[in-house]
C-alpha cells in the first residue's frame, strides 16, 4: 500500500524552480534511497514531503488524503523528518532532547507513560546513543548529532521516515549500522526515503532508488537498473566499475566526464 506519494510536484524558491513536476510513491514497508547530484532538489523534494515547504502545483498525500488537510499534531505523529546537519537551539542532554519526539503523542499535561519510556529507551538503543544519555548536545561530535536526532525521530515511532542524508559525518561502522536500520524498519512495514550519496550502499540495502536531476525524477525502480553505466555518465558525469547484482552491486567512480561526455579526468 502507498503510504506517501508526491504527483506533479512542483517547487520554485526565490523565483527559481527547484522541482519540476515530480512523481513519487513510497509504500509501506519500502525503503525507496533518492539519489542525484548536488543541487538537484532533493533536499528540497524531501521538505516538501514533510509539509515543511509549500508547493506550487502538485499534490503531496499520505495514504491518499492531502498531506495539508491533515492536521499539524496528526501529521507529526505519522511522519519523521531527519533533517541536514540537525541542531538543537538551547542545552540540553541526550535523553531530553529524544524524549522530544514523543511529543506528538502526549495529550496536554500528561506525563509520559511507560509505553513513551520503553520507545525513547528503544530510539537510544536503535540509533548508538544510549550511552550518550547524559551528554549535553552541543558537546557531540557531528556523527553524534546526527545520530541523536535520529533516536528523537525514532522515538516518535512514524509510519513514515524521511531522512536528508542520515549517513553524513558518520563513520563507516555507524553508517552500516545506521542504513541497515533503515531498512530493517522498512522490512517492519515502514515507508522510508532517505537521501543517500553512496551509491554502493544505497543499491545494497534500498529497495528501490529514485534518480533526480535538475529537479526532475529521471529514473526510479530497482538499483541495478538505475545505476547503469548511461545514467551514471548522463547525470553524475563519472564513468564508474559496476560490479555484481542486486545486493552485492558495487559502484566505483573512474574517472569525471565532460558535457561531451569524454572522459576529463
Amino acid at each position: 500500500m502507498t503510504a506517501l506519494e508526491l504527483k506533479r510536484v512542483a517547487v520554485s524558491l526565490g523565483g527559481t524552480p527547484i522541482l519540476r513536476g515530480c512523481d513519487l510513491a513510497v509504500g509501506a514497508g519500502g525503503f525507496v534511497g533518492l539519489i542525484g547530484p548536488n543541487g538537484a532538489g532533493k533536499t528540497t523534494l524531501l521538505r516538501a514531503a514533510s509539509a515543511l515547504l509549500s508547493v506550487d502545483a502538485g499534490q503531496v498525500s499520505l495514504d491518499g488524503m492531502p498531506l495539508s488537510s491533515l492536521p499539524p499534531r496528526q501529521r507529526a505523529r505519522r511522519l519523521g523528518y531527519l533533517p541536514q546537519a540537525p541542531a538543537a537551539h538551547w542545552p540540553m542532554t541526550v535523553d531530553r532532547l529524544v524524549a522530544l519526539g514523543r511529543m506528538p503523542h502526549l495529550e496536554p499535561w500528561r506525563r509520559p507513560s511507560d509505553g513513551d519510556a520503553a520507545a525513547i529507551e528503544q530510539a537510544l538503543r536503535d540509533a548508538d546513543v544510549a550511552d550518550l544519555r547524559h551528554r549535553v548536545f552541543h558537546t557531540l561530535s557531528g556523527g553524534e548529532r546526527v545520530r541523536a536526532m535520529l533516536a528523537r525521530v525514532l522515538a516518535g515511532e512514524p509510519d513514515v521516515l524521511l531522512a536528508d542524508e542520515p549517513l553524513a559525518s558518520l563513520d563507516p561502522y555507524h553508517q552500516f549500522q545506521v542504513i541497515a536500520l533503515l531498512r530493517r524498519l522498512a522490512d517492519a512495514g515502514h515507508a522510508v526515503l532517505a537521501v543517500l550519496h553512496d551509491l554502493t550502499l544505497a543499491a545494497r540495502f534500498c529497495h528501490r532508488l529514485a534518480l533526480l536531476d535538475d529537479g526532475r525524477i529521471v529514473a526510479d525502480g530497482v538499483p541495478a537498473d538505475v545505476l547503469s553505466a548511461d545514467n551514471l555518465r548522463r547525470v553524475y558525469r563519472i564513468s564508474a566499475w559496476i560490479d555484481g547484482a542486486d545486493e552485492n552491486l558495487r559502484i566505483v567512480p573512474r574517472a569525471t566526464v565532460g558535457a561531451d561526455g569524454e572522459g576529463a579526468a
